[in-house]
């Protein structure tokens, strides 16, 4: 991995400006309360160009006329530090194993940055920095002429993922698929949202995923009505559907699937109908996907077809064109159909290039897909079978050369398959 890491580097210098310095530094430990601090996750830009997973350290590029230098700074050791807070790779190991042309301590980046500036143009950095970082930054920029920002460009190098990041991905999608399996096969033995959200991300760490990719939504009945409900503090009601958004996150990699199943184990014809209804769409979007396709006609397509749904079951009244032109069926499907997804949940790639046009698909970027269909217990308007159901079905689509790989398809969707599982 580390020659991977290294040529990611290349690649960035190479679109970087000549007579230029960019910065970028690793991710802060953040307090949870007083004096005790979230989990560390790294920067994921940061990650992504070295593997480093400390914090206090940051990389810097310099370029000038074609020559290119790269310098990881590090915290340097400390036994009484390490004592408390764990071993730290220092200098001397981290010049042993990362291929920089320079390794220093964390500390000494002031004097550094001071007389790296010098003769410089142009400053590259993280536009949503934080102001510290910002002030150290430019402090010694008296020389510079133009500011830009470094996300741009990594990001946009991370909208195509490699095999390695792919099988990342895969790996924590087999774990994920555990988790759902094992959600479907015992959510009837269950009494509460949040005792079904513990087997699933039992079954994440388990199985070396120490992190959710996100917060896990578990949310039974009219709860799955509420997009981003992470209480999970309801009963589990026999007869009604668990809406199950849960995915782990492997090596920094995540996966993001939803899959909304019955409680019994065993779909009421309501229930059915809606849920196929929704499986049907998600069917035909992910098979338009491939090389050269907009996201945006995706959408367009997912809200189309979803209001046809809704009109045949009576859930929208009145002519296609006119509800599909007043968005009537937003009310039941306000999001978007998918977003980026890799080292992020919601990878912080750009969905338009620097001119402000569309980016096309392309083979080796990663989306969900997830179409919902979303009616509250008290809406009147809608036939009283349908009420208080909410569903969701979300896989992960890997865009190929020639078309599209889903990347879970092994994780149970029809109802054929969910009512096994449940038995």
């Amino acid at each position: 991995m580390e020659l991977e890491y290294k040529n990611r580097r290349d690649i960035l210098l190479s679109k970087l400006h000549d007579n230029s310095l960019a910065i970028l530094f690793s991710g802060d430990y953040k307090t949870r309360s007083n004096d005790t601090e979230y989990p560390f996750r790294q920067n994921s830009n940061f990650y992504y160009l070295s593997g480093f997973m400390e914090d206090n350290s940051c990389l810097v590029f310099l370029k000038k006329e074609q020559k290119t230098e790269v310098i990881l700074f590090v915290e340097k050791k400390d036994k009484t530090k390490e004592l408390w807070s764990g071993k730290r790779l220092g200098k001397k190991e981290a010049k042993k194993r990362f291929l920089v042309d320079k390794v220093y301590e964390y500390h000494d980046l002031e004097m550094k940055l001071q007389s790296y500036m010098i003769m410089q143009e142009n400053l590259y950095y993280s536009f949503n920095l934080e102001t510290s970082k910002v002030d150290r930054v430019k402090k010694y920029a008296k020389g510079i002429n133009t500011l830009l920002n470094l996300n741009y460009h990594v990001e946009n190098m991370r909208l195509l993922k490699s095999q390695s990041e792919i099988d990342l991905i895969k790996k924590a999608l087999s774990i994920t698929k555990n988790a759902h399996h094992k959600a479907i096969k015992i959510a009837k033995t269950l009494q509460y949202e949040y005792e079904l959200q513990s087997e699933i991300e039992y079954v994440f760490k388990k199985n070396g995923a120490y992190s959710d990719a996100y917060t896990s939504i578990v949310a039974c009945g009219n709860s799955a009505n509420t997009l981003h409900y992470i209480s999970n503090d309801k009963k589990l009601v026999d007869g009604e559907l668990i809406l199950i958004d849960a995915g782990c996150e492997y090596k920094y990699y995540a996966s993001d699937i939803t899959r909304t199943i019955p409680v019994s184990g065993k779909f009421s014809d309501a229930q059915k109908e809606l849920y196929e209804m929704v499986l049907s769409v998600e069917l035909k979007i992910i098979e338009m996907i491939k090389p050269k396709i907009k996201r945006s006609s995706l959408q367009k397509k997912s809200e189309e077809l979803l209001c046809k749904g809704m009109i045949k079951l009576g859930i929208l009244k009145g002519d296609y064109k006119k509800l599909l032109k007043k968005k009537a069926h937003k009310k039941y499907y306000p999001h978007g159909i998918g977003h980026w997804m890799g080292l992020d949940v919601h990878d912080e790639c750009p969905y338009k290039d620097e001119n402000g046009k569309e980016i096309l698909l392309q083979a080796g970027m990663v989306m969900t897909i997830e179409p919902g269909i979303y009616i509250d217990e008290n809406d009147t308007t809608v036939p009283k079978k349908y009420r208080g159901i909410g569903i969701r079905i979300e896989d992960d689509i890997l865009v190929t050369l020639s078309g599209h790989e889903n990347l879970s398809q092994g994780i149970a969707k029809s109802v054929k398959e969910i009512e096994e599982i449940s038995l």
